[in-house]
């Protein structure tokens, strides 16, 4: 009788297997599994204990990374990154990359030879046979007390729906939906809107507000002829459709994504954690708005674009979103790695959905319906993927794992490298350990219970969570932050932080008209401008005086007053000069400071290492954390800086070359000076002032020129 057995497909000595065919007495399995464990016992096992036990056992000294390989389930179980090995999957198993040096590099001190790699990935294949039990688990578990259903009772994670109209008595002021909301609260405080601001006035504030730039004398002699009934929409409508717009808005982006081109540190001249071409992410943005694309796919590109359009490769630039993230030395530590995907999990958390979530590192949120299981779901998808320098072309040379050698030949994106599903540490500690949480979104925003991400990293799935409409924070909180810029003050003035201990919206229903209207007109940013500026409210005037009963301007009686960020400023004068020059795709990193560079600020140098000292004397925000709003302080050194820096020297001198060139009079020059400064012309009185400083031949007309500069005028948007 013949007996045909099924064994694995393992490569035995032709004896071996004959045996085992004519053994009829003799358990199949039973050899075969004998076999694996004494390949584990004579190939395997030696290797642990001479060189990972030291690091890496209930008995070593320390326990690196949270991860034991003494014993069958530790070695499974993993740690701070995820399970070490993943039987018959040598791709997906870390203890693989690891000996390898393609991710961590164990052990440190030597890498393994091929022929001890080999042993280890067939024995991966086999199913990683392990006789070793495991003796302690060593696993604390950690609870949460935290009511998610009557977390989803606040406001802020309601989806927002369409309201009515209020009803209110200042029909003839409204201009559109905006207004009624406006004027419903107005009545409430007894507060009266401001008239209409003029049109000179009303110019130079749209032109700055959606381009960064003052009205050139061309576009002003122009927009005259309008009529004032559609003036405001039809100067909108150009506005938009400009490239000043992108380069523009681009910054809004760039503030909440800590945008830079470098890192914190640096040992040495060693610049190999640099980003020699961030400035490809920087361009991608700006022709993205210029494009209009639409705010969720905007979103999801730069999360998943290699996943989501994998045949268009120039759609990966977008994924500098967290390729371009801080980078810090001794990255393959378990604690330096968890503060990269800290940092992950913050810029997403608060710059796209307004939450803190990275407070629940270490416990559960103490205020917001987030567990610390919540923080480690979204940390395992920024744990799943690496920080990639691809090369630009396939000839250039690469490392083991692909990356270019040189960063300077490179775009600096993200890729998955094997999904990792992580461990809660206690208390933050990565040397201890909780369960292991599955990759997945928040639970206050999904239906029932946590919604997990089984797609390689989960990243499009993460940005197709974070861009559903029927996720009550994204619109929102992206709203806030354009109505913020365009009316000086955000409607939540936490603008990242809608949890419990943000403030709440004053005007909530205006809120979630703006954000539902936001995703019907295909989460379009060029409509939402246009609609804030054709409101009624955007078209008052400014107010100097203070009223006792709304001194912070909250119920928007008048327009508030608005300065200028560094980037407007410094542009203008370049424009004010005719040195500006203009969009440009290819435009690389910029001096802002240099006198002789005429490109525009958003191109500027954005070191983490040290930041440009005009930028920094000028409120720019740090590029090593995500910002919400510009800071803005007063101080001696900006106006030293106003008074004698070359940059303000040549431009006036420039300015008044340029003026002075033409054959008009004194008081059409004065003139043309106050329109290419302020977008008006001079009064009776300045004229007189301006004619009595100069001298008769004009010769001291560049100093009069840089008082003017330096004025608060200039600084200000009415």
């Amino acid at each position: 009788m013949r007996v045909q057995l099924c064994v694995p497909a393992i490569v035995f000595p032709v004896v071996v297997q004959l045996a085992i065919s004519i053994a009829s007495c003799v358990n199949p399995e039973r050899v075969a599994a004998d076999e694996a464990h004494d390949f584990f016992e004579k190939k395997i096992r030696p290797v642990l204990v001479e060189h990972c036990y030291a690091c890496h056992s209930k008995d070593g000294k320390q326990i690196e990374g949270g991860l034991r390989l003494d014993s069958r389930e530790a070695m499974r179980r993993g740690g701070e990154t995820g399970p070490a090995v993943l039987p018959r999957k040598v791709e997906n198993s870390l203890l693989i990359s690891a000996i390898k040096y393609e991710s961590l590099e164990m052990p440190p001190k030597e890498k393994l030879s091929d022929e001890i790699i080999q042993d280890f990935e067939k024995w991966i294949l086999l199913g990683a046979p392990d006789p070793r039990e495991e003796t302690t688990a060593e696993v604390e578990e950690v609870k949460s007390a935290i009511d998610y259903e009557k977390g989803r009772q606040f406001w802020s994670f309601q989806r927002p729906i369409l309201p009515q109209l209020p009803p209110h008595g200042l029909s003839n002021w409204t201009r559109n939906r905006i207004d009624h909301f406006v004027a419903s609260e107005l009545e409430k405080q007894q507060l009266a809107p401001s008239a209409r601001a003029e049109n000179s006035v009303l110019l130079r504030r749209l032109s700055f507000d959606l381009t960064g730039l003052p009205p050139s004398r061309e576009q002003l002699t122009k927009w005259e002829t309008y009529p004032q009934e559609s003036l405001v929409d039809d100067v909108a409508e150009e506005l938009l459709a400009s490239t000043t717009f992108g380069e523009h808005w681009a910054r809004l982006w760039l503030d909440l994504m800590r945008y830079a081109d470098d890192q914190a540190h640096i040992v040495g001249n060693d610049k190999s954690l640099f980003f020699p071409n961030s400035h490809l992410y920087r361009n991608w943005v700006i022709d993205a708005l210029n494009r209009d694309m639409p705010y969720d796919r905007f979103v999801q590109l730069q999360l998943a674009a290699d996943i989501l359009t994998p045949q268009d490769l120039d759609d990966d630039v977008a994924l500098g979103f967290v390729g371009l993230g801080p980078k810090y030395y001794r990255r393959n530590s378990p604690e330096v790695q968890a503060e990269e995907w800290e940092d992950r999990v913050d810029v997403l958390s608060r710059g796209l959905l307004g939450l803190t979530v990275a407070c629940a590192r270490c416990h559960d949120h103490k205020y917001d319906p987030i567990g610390t299981a919540d923080y480690y779901a979204l940390a395992g998808v920024f744990a799943s993927t690496e920080m990639f320098n691809r090369p630009f072309d396939e000839k250039l040379e690469t490392n083991e794992k692909g990356h270019a050698k040189d960063p300077v030949n490179a775009l600096h994106i993200i890729r998955d490298i094997g999904p990792q599903d992580l461990a809660i540490m206690v208390r933050g500690d990565v040397n201890r350990r909780g369960q292991v949480v599955p990759r997945g979104f928040l639970t206050v925003l999904s239906k029932d219970q946590r919604t997990d991400f089984r797609d390689g990293s989960g990243r499009l799935e993460l940005a197709r969570e974070i861009t559903s409409p029927d996720n009550p924070l994204t619109a929102r909180v992206f709203v806030n932050r354009v109505w913020a810029r365009l009316i000086g003050q955000p409607l939540v003035a936490t603008p990242s932080n809608f949890g419990n201990l943000g403030e709440r919206p004053t005007h909530p229903q205006l809120l979630d008209d703006l954000a539902v209207g936001f995703m019907s007109h295909g989460w379009s940013l060029k409509w939402l401008c246009s609609e804030i500026v054709s409101s009624a409210t955007y078209q008052q005037q400014c107010s100097a005086q203070v009223d006792s009963t709304d001194p912070q301007n909250r119920w928007l009686s008048h327009m508030n007053r608005k300065r200028l960020s560094i980037e407007q400023w410094r542009d203008a004068l370049l424009m004010a000069s005719g040195k500006l020059l203009p969009y440009d795709q290819k435009t690389p990193r910029i001096d802002p400071s240099d006198p002789n560079s005429s490109h525009r600020t958003i191109y500027s140098e954005a070191s983490r290492l040290k930041l440009n000292p005009l930028l920094s004397l000028f409120d720019y925000p740090d590029p090593n954390t995500h910002s919400d709003a510009r800071s803005q302080t007063i101080s001696a050194a900006q106006k030293l800086f106003m008074m004698n820096s070359p940059f303000m020297v040549q431009n006036a001198q420039t300015i008044a070359q340029r003026l002075q060139s033409t054959t008009a009079t004194i008081r059409e020059t004065i003139d043309d000076l106050y329109v290419a400064l302020l977008s008006r012309k001079a009064t009776q009185d300045e004229t007189l002032v301006a004619i009595e400083y100069l001298n008769s031949d004009g010769s001291n007309f560049d100093e009069y020129v840089h008082a003017v500069m330096m004025s608060n005028e200039v600084l200000l948007l009415d």
